[in-house]
Parts: C-alpha cells; structure tokens; sequence
C-alpha cells in the first residue's frame, strides 16, 4: 500500500478541478520523488509527468520550473539527467510563451550536468527536432538552446549547429528570427575568431537587415558581443555599416536602444572609431526627433563623455547639452539633470562655472518638478568642481522655490534631500539659509510633510551633532508647545518622539521633559497619548545607564501612572504600555 500511495497522491492531485491544489501537486514533485525512490523515480514518475501535459499554462510553468531545480539527484544523478528532456520538450513546443521560455531554461541548465557523450546522443536530436518543427513555437524555444551546449560537442556537430542557427536566423516566422536575434550574441561568444567572421557575421547581417523593427531591435546587443570579440581594424571593416545603420534606423525603437547600450558599444569598438565616427553618430541621437530616443541618449552623457578629450567634449558634447536643457521633453530635461553634473569632473572648475552652472541654474528653474530635484540630488558631483559659496549662491533661490512649491510631494522630496545638502552646504550656511525653512515644515498643513520634517531634523542632528541640535532645533521645537492650535503642539510631541534617541540625557532633562510633561496634561487626549508614547521612547532610549533610570523613576514613571487613570481609554491604553516599559528600568534603579 505503502508503495503506491506517492504516485497515487500526485495522480489524484493531477486529476483536481481545482487549480492550487493542481499547482501544489507539481511543486511536490521533489518530495515524491525522493519517497519513491530513484527507480521508480525514473520508472514511473517521468512517465507520468510526460503524460500530464495537457493543462492550465500556470500548471505547465510550474512543472517546467521544477525540473530545472536540479531535479537529476532524485532520479538518480547526472547519468539520468537526460530523461528529464522528453518532457521538457514537449513544454518547449506549447503556446504560452513562458511556459516555453521556462522549459528552454530548464534544458539550458540541464545542458551543464550532461556529459559529451549524453549530449551527442539526447540533447543534439532534441535540438534538430525542436529548429526543424512544423510550428514555430518549438523552432523559437530552439534558439536558446544552442549557446549552453556548443563548446562541449565535436567540430563536426558543431559545424552542423552553425549552419541550424543560420536557418532560424533566416526563418519566415519573425517571432523565430526574433529568438535567434535574442540569442545569437550568446551563441557567438562560443565561437572562434575564424567562425565568427565566417557564420556569426553573415548572421548577424541578415537580421541586422530585417523588415521587423522588434527583430532589428535585439540586433543592437549582438553587435556589441562581436565587436568585443573582434580587433579595432576587424569591427571597423566588417561592423561599420552595421552599427551606422542600427544608429540611424528608420525605426526609433531601435534607435532608442542603440541610444540605451551607446556606451558599451563605445567600449567595444575602440578609441579611434569612437573619435572618427562615434561622437558624430552619438551627436545625431542627441539631436534625434524622437523624445524617447533623446532621453536615452542623454542618460549616457557622462559615460560616453570619459572617452574623449575635454576640448572635444566642449566643443561637440556641450552644444548639444545646451539645446537638451531647453528641450520640449520633460523627460528629456528630467534625464538631463540626472546626469549633466557628470560632466563636472570631466571639464574642471573653469569651464564648469562657464559653461555648467548657467545650465544648472536653467534646469533648477524648469517648472517640472522632477528636473529640479534631479539637479539637487547629483550636486556632490559638481561640489567637488567647484567652491561650495558660489554653488550655493547660486543653488538657493532654486531650493527655497522648491521647499515651498504648491504640490506636497515636491515639498517631500526636497524635505528628503535637506541632510544631503546640508552635509554638502556645512553648518554656518546652512544656519543661515535653510534653519528656517526646517522648522517652518513643521507647520505643514500636509502631515506627511510634518512626520518627514521630524525625520529630517534627527537626520540633521546626526549630520551636524547634538551641541548644534541643542542650539538650533530644541528650542524651536519646544516653542510650538505651546501654541494654540493644537496640530502645531501634536508637532512637538512627535518631533521629541523621533529626535530624542539621537540627543542625550543633559539635553532631554533641561530642555524637552518639563515642556513635555506639561503636554501631558493637554485638553486633546490625541496629544496626551502621544506623550504617552514619547516617555515610552525616552524610558527605553535612556534607561540603560543609573543616572537614566533615576530620571525614569523620578520624571516619567508618576506621569505615567496619573495617565493609566485617565478618561479616556486610548490614552490609558498607551500609558499602561508605556509604563509597563518603563517599569522594568525603573526596578533597575
């Protein structure tokens, strides 16, 4: 009985009407497995599972997903490995894209367990089988297949696996010449140098031609792995044509991603193509009249830039800088301002300031709020350039813009970006020019603004230390105690409730716990439980040290037990938990 039940198990499951429990059944294939037993692994399960094929496309995906997770060890080892390919191909060949994919995958690794002789023997016919099938579903999952196997056969089957690729390449289906596009970088760095100028070129050419944009569009990535593969003079004479066309194509998604991968390319083909044909080439993507395209292209700015001389980056990089900066794309300003301030080190102080910093000043003035906050979030780069005061100069009016725009997300992010600046501004600027500004956030009417103030001045506290803190926040903080509106009082607690792990015990018992404990006492009990709640973060902050549990006994305890009496219930509720926190250090002492 024993000995049925497993297989049992998993053909009722199989037979389910319920999906989840078909699904579950799959992902139990390993337990099964093992409780069968390699033989009856490799007798029966296999068999079954290639029987069990017609189902849900999540079922399939599944099952095709197992058997790539080293399902070899419960059948018997690596010697078996091969038997896990029958199903694999049948999933290889169904119509649901990633269950073919998955299943390509799963032969793909179990290509890497398989030794020469499995390989020639099950692997090489299942290959032949799948890129000459009727549909072109098997004849697409094909193509992957080739890259993991390659290098491991003899140069006859290899010769043969050349001429295979070929004809995907070359197939009236484009779906099957987009795989073999998709696949064909992997397939050629198996290649040798003779090989790849004999086959992987004339591959390479036809579907960098195709009628299909989506086809041509997977070209890009091809070209970059030959070119790697061949000399400077090579890719110059055979690649020339290519990459000019794939730069220039009619279609803009192609352009786009020749514009995405535009630096590897660069790498790839060397320094003297990059200045004799490249910097014209990348010139036309910036200048492209697609907005897509543009944005690609500026993103490699900086990258493309570290190859070429500063008088050159000038003279052809910059102009082109200057127009994307007055560009009708919000996102192509937005691309821009994340990635100009690279141009910084390449240019030095001079140029920076004559020709940089206008155009900084241009984008922190853009009315989309994303170019600005690009511009603020990269200034380290250009701080290191050039001196902070005239930065700043500069900088300031464009930020306190920002710090008060209508949209409270702008108001957030600038919030978010205020320690960063700081750490760049330093202390007596930042005193000078942005204090206010922090504090005044406190006041928000959007709380999200008013919690991310509160995070902000501990962050600030950090950056510029508690002496400072004590000077420039407490004060201000505690100040809005005792204002009448109750919003602004509410303020005060939270901010204590956040600051106080990043202050010390001096600064908490002179400053902040009469303020607070008066709050205790507030006609809102909103605000009383959230004194409750603060005294429960100072007990724990600074209750492990005796002067800490002296301060804990004698200022927070009695408040604590005047709330747990309270009238209304959330505030007992909190009181009773705060105290049951603080208690403990209390005994301490």
């Amino acid at each position: 009985m024993e000995n049925i039940a497993p297989i049992a198990v998993l053909i009722d499951e199989l037979r389910s009407e319920d999906v989840q429990l078909r699904l579950n059944a799959i992902h139990s294939i390993p337990t099964i497995a093992l409780a069968l037993g390699p033989d009856r692994a490799r007798s029966e399960l296999i068999p079954f599972l290639q029987d069990s094929l017609d189902d849900e496309d999540e079922v399939l995906l599944a099952l095709a997903e197992e058997l790539g997770k080293d399902f070899e060890q419960y059948i018997g080892g690596k010697q078996f490995a091969h038997l896990l390919l029958g199903p694999l191909e049948s999933l290889s060949a169904v119509e649901e894209t990633l269950v073919r994919d998955m299943a390509a995958e799963s032969i793909a690794k179990i290509a890497g367990v398989l030794s020469t002789p499995q390989i020639e023997e099950f692997y090489i016919p299942l290959l032949k089988r799948l890129s000459q099938g009727e549909f072109f579903t098997s004849r697409t999952s094909s193509a992957a297949l080739y890259p993991p196997v390659y290098s491991k056969v003899s140069w006859l089957i290899q010769e043969d696996l050349r001429k295979s690729f070929a004809a995907l390449g070359a197939d009236d289906t484009p779906m099957v010449r987009r795989a073999a596009a998709k696949w064909l970088g992997s397939f050629v760095k198996n290649l040798s140098k003779e090989h790849i100028l004999s086959d992987g070129l004339p591959i390479y050419r036809r579907l960098q031609s195709d009628d299909q944009d989506s086809v041509r569009l997977l070209t890009v990535e091809d070209l970059i792995v030959i070119a790697k593969q061949l000399t400077p003079p090579e890719v110059k004479e055979q690649l020339l044509k290519q990459i000019r066309h794939s730069i220039a194509d009619k279609s803009w998604r192609v352009r786009y991603i020749a514009a995405t991968h535009f630096n590897e390319l660069a790498e790839a083909v060397g320094t003297e193509l990059v200045r004799e044909e490249l910097i014209g080439q990348y010139v036309q993507l910036l200048k492209d009249n697609e907005a897509e395209v543009r944005t690609a292209a500026a993103g490699q700015i900086p990258g493309f830039s570290k190859l070429l001389e500063k008088e050159v980056i000038l003279a052809r990089i910059v102009p082109c800088v200057r127009d994307l900066s007055h560009d009708a794309s919000q996102h192509v300003r937005a691309a821009l301002a994340n990635h100009i301030s690279g141009l910084a080190p390449l240019l030095g102080r001079e140029p920076t300031i004559e020709h940089l910093l206008p155009l900084f000043l241009h984008l922190l003035k853009d009315e989309f709020p994303e170019v600005r906050l690009n511009v603020i979030s990269k200034l380290e780069t250009v701080n290191g350039v050039i001196d902070i005061e005239l930065l700043s100069e500069s900088l300031l009016p464009a930020i306190i813009e920002l710090a008060e725009d209508k949209s409270w997300r702008v108001r957030q992010a600038i919030i978010e970006y205020i320690p960063l600046l700081a750490t760049q501004l330093g202390k007596p600027f930042f005193d000078e020019q942005l204090g206010n500004l922090c504090m005044s956030w406190l006041g928000d009417t959007v709380f999200s603004i008013r919690e991310s103030a509160t995070v902000n001045l501990k962050k600030l506290t950090e950056v510029f230390g508690v002496d400072w803190a004590k000077v420039q926040i407490v004060p201000k903080v505690m100040g809005m105690g005792q204002h009448p509106n109750y919003l602004y009082r509410m303020t005060t607690v939270q901010a204590i409730t956040t600051i106080a792990p990043s202050l010390n015990l001096a600064i908490v018992q002179a400053e902040i716990i009469g303020p607070l404990l008066q709050l205790a006492e507030d006609p809102i009990p909103n605000i009383r439980f959230n004194v409750a709640k603060s005294l429960e973060v100072l007990a724990a902050t600074y209750g492990d040290t005796a002067e800490g549990r002296e301060f804990v006994r004698q200022s927070i305890v009695p408040v604590l037990e005047q709330q747990k009496t309270d009238p209304d219930a959330d505030v007992r509720y909190f009181a009773a938990r705060a105290f049951q926190k603080a208690q403990p250090v209390d005994m301490l002492g």
